[in-house]
């Protein structure tokens, strides 16, 4: 195992990461864990011990080999809960703020007859860690990963058969140290000065404004699947008329060969339509379209397309089965308008953030169900996942409830020309193959984010990003693609190969602040300068003003209610302008109030959102309330029982 000593440790795995491009295809499907009726599922939720490697190199864990023996016995440990971030959970502020590897272990009984049964395969799953992880079953390493926010899992059935007296030790040490090539990028400065900084004191640098939580974020858990399994499923949609078309394509490990029958059925369960063969063309006669909140009286209609395999290998008999969601709709962008089923969809939403009290990015299913509730409250029809992958419960929800999604990478503040070197670009590369991997297949996904504000009018800018685009585009032909600028609209180099032009402005506040009246000229400006030089819509993609809740003053000044309200007011006067040309979307930054690292601009964190971050609504709230459920009234494809404010 490579060593991983001090903060160089990164560079390690970039030494053989200058991969082509066409080699960064992923080695095997990353499906979501689903009970059927041969597959089950454990969950690994709850109290896992910790220890922080305190020590100067943050190495210690490594040479002491703390994955050999259970956690308590290399030193004291803390009850930490899983999924959270660690930082927020205990009152030591050097856990909070702390940079380096942090140690987890759980004991978990596996059921005796996932072990004895030598044609189950017992995989171990992580939802996300925060940054890099590498895992241990029993004292044998079985997982190495490299990015927070998405998935990574091993398949440890060898491991606990080698003695199935011995309780299930999982370890996983956790690196939240960020660098020029990781995404989101970062660096390490050491202070090195002794009459000012003790000995070891460094700094973690980091180019962008959100708290750098850390932890195991999302839920790990055990599952099953037969020897022979369905790997991988992948689904492309269109209709004609009435009809729907579900173009499919079945990947199957363990055999060379199987027989599948693929069966998709409606919300009642009824067969709609069914193949065999692992890839083919599902006909659906009076299909029922995926529709947006708010876009049609039936929105986030889903089938289930249900994959049954058999295969043999002489021996044994082996069955599988999987049921996939699935949505029908289409996805099209002209010059000027963004279509979704051959209708013209405005983007009336919000940008978020996983972020929350405690729990910091940890998955909380009471902070997500209430977030929802008070996305479609606002009248809210989307959300860009800004500014990295969102837990794959929370694209599940925006299926079923049609809130429609921009999904972005964690490719947030690129900003050092270093960052745009090939070990940078091979490893985005890869993170886009995980994130669309994922994601592929939820019909709310409607658009690919590349990266957030990079410093894209840096030389290297139109290589990297030129590269990246059409590598997404040749993972997912049929979705468009965009990377979120805040670049002069003349030295952007990365605009020319974007499908959607996505731009974040802040004018009165981080320009000519306290001087509103300059909104409505500059605003223009920028729509009339991108449009005019590249000819494609345009979604403001963020905008916005600091309220401290509770602030007020008339005239309305910097970080009040007053003022934050007044700025929404006149950007969107221009947006009503605009969107009858090619201005296809807004969002608002934030939709709620979120942690970021201590600074003299930031009184406990943004408090850029239209609600706090204990999700209580400021003024802004009700302004943008009123004028989203205006704009979906004005589609004129609401029923009358959904129509504000009637029924609210």
């Amino acid at each position: 195992m490579a060593t991983r000593g001090g903060f160089g440790w990164l560079c390690v795995w970039y030494l053989c990461a200058l991969l082509d491009v066409a080699s960064l295809q992923g080695s095997g499907g990353m499906l979501y864990p689903r009970e059927t009726s041969s597959r089950e599922v454990k969950e690994l939720t709850g109290v896992w011990s910790f220890r922080a490697d305190m020590s100067a190199n943050r190495n210690e864990g490594f040479d002491g080999a703390w994955y050999k023996s259970p956690l308590a016995t290399t030193g004291p440990v803390l009850e930490m809960p899983v999924p959270a971030s660690y930082n927020d959970i205990t009152q030591d502020s050097m856990l909070r703020d702390f940079i380096g590897w942090v140690w987890y272990e759980r004991e978990v009984q596996v059921p005796s007859r996932w072990v004895k049964d030598e044609g189950t395969r017992v995989v171990l799953r992580v939802g996300s860690a925060h940054y890099y992880s590498v895992v241990w079953v029993n004292g044998i390493q079985v997982a190495e990963h490299e990015g927070g926010h998405l998935p990574f899992e091993a398949d440890i059935g060898g491991v606990i058969r080698e003695d199935p007296t011995v309780p299930c030790r999982i370890t996983i040490a956790v690196n939240n140290t960020l660098t020029l090539t990781s995404l989101p990028p970062g660096t390490i400065t050491h202070m090195n000065d002794r009459t000012k900084y003790p000995g070891g004191y460094f700094v973690q640098n980091i180019f962008f404004d959100f708290f750098n939580y850390a932890g195991i974020h999302r839920p790990v858990l055990l599952y099953t699947t037969p020897k022979v399994y369905v790997d991988d499923i992948t689904v492309f949609t269109d209709f004609a008329d009435s009809t729907g078309l579900v173009k499919y394509k079945v990947s199957v490990k363990g055999a060379s060969s199987a027989n599948l029958k693929v069966t998709l059925m409606d919300k009642d369960g009824h067969c709609v339509a069914t193949s065999s063969g692992p890839s083919g063309v599902l006909k659906v006669a009076d299909v029922m379209l995926w529709w947006p909140y708010l876009m049609h009286d039936n929105p986030g209609y889903l089938y289930s397309m249900e994959v049954q395999l058999s295969a043999s290998d002489g021996q044994s008999t082996f069955e599988d089965v999987y049921a996939l969601p699935v949505g029908i709709r289409t996805v099209n962008v002209t010059r000027t308008q963004f279509l979704i089923n051959n209708k013209p969809f405005y983007f009336h939403g919000v940008n978020k953030h996983e972020d929350s009290d405690i729990r910091g990015k940890g998955l909380d299913w009471p902070l997500i169900v209430k977030d929802f509730n008070l996305i479609k409250w606002l009248g809210a029809n989307s959300f860009r996942t800004s500014h990295y992958p969102y837990a794959e419960e929370i694209m599940q929800m925006c299926d079923r409830h049609g809130i429609v999604v921009i999904d972005e990478c964690p490719g947030v503040g690129i900003k050092d020309i270093r960052s745009f070197g090939n070990a940078s670009l091979a490893h985005h590369l890869s993170v886009m193959d995980e994130l669309v991997g994922r994601d592929k297949n939820h019909p709310s996904v409607v658009m690919w984010s590349v990266a957030n504000e990079p410093a894209a009018e840096m030389p290297p800018a139109d290589y990297y990003f030129s590269t990246l685009i059409k590598h997404t585009k040749m993972l997912d032909p049929s979705r468009p693609v965009t990377f979120i600028t805040d670049s002069n609209y003349a030295r952007d180099k990365g605009a020319p190969y974007v499908d959607v032009i996505c731009v974040n402005s802040y004018f009165s506040w981080y320009h000519d602040p306290g001087h509103m009246e300059v909104i409505p000229i500059q605003l223009k400006t920028q729509f009339e300068n991108w449009f005019g030089k590249y000819k494609k819509p345009i979604i403001q993609s963020e905008y916005g003003a600091d309220a401290v809740p509770g602030l007020h003053s008339d005239p309305p000044m910097m970080f009040t209610e007053e003022y934050q309200k007044n700025v929404l007011q006149s950007y969107h006067s221009v947006f009503d302008e605009k969107r009858k040309q090619y201005v296809i979307g807004e969002l608002i930054w934030n939709f709620a109030d979120f942690m970021t690292a201590q600074g003299i601009t930031r009184v406990v964190g943004n408090k850029k959102g239209i609600f706090t971050r204990q999700r209580q609504p400021k003024s802004a709230a009700f302004i943008l309330r009123e004028r989203y459920w205006r704009l979906a009234n004005a589609t004129g494809k609401l029923p009358p029982w959904t129509r504000y404010p009637c029924s609210l």
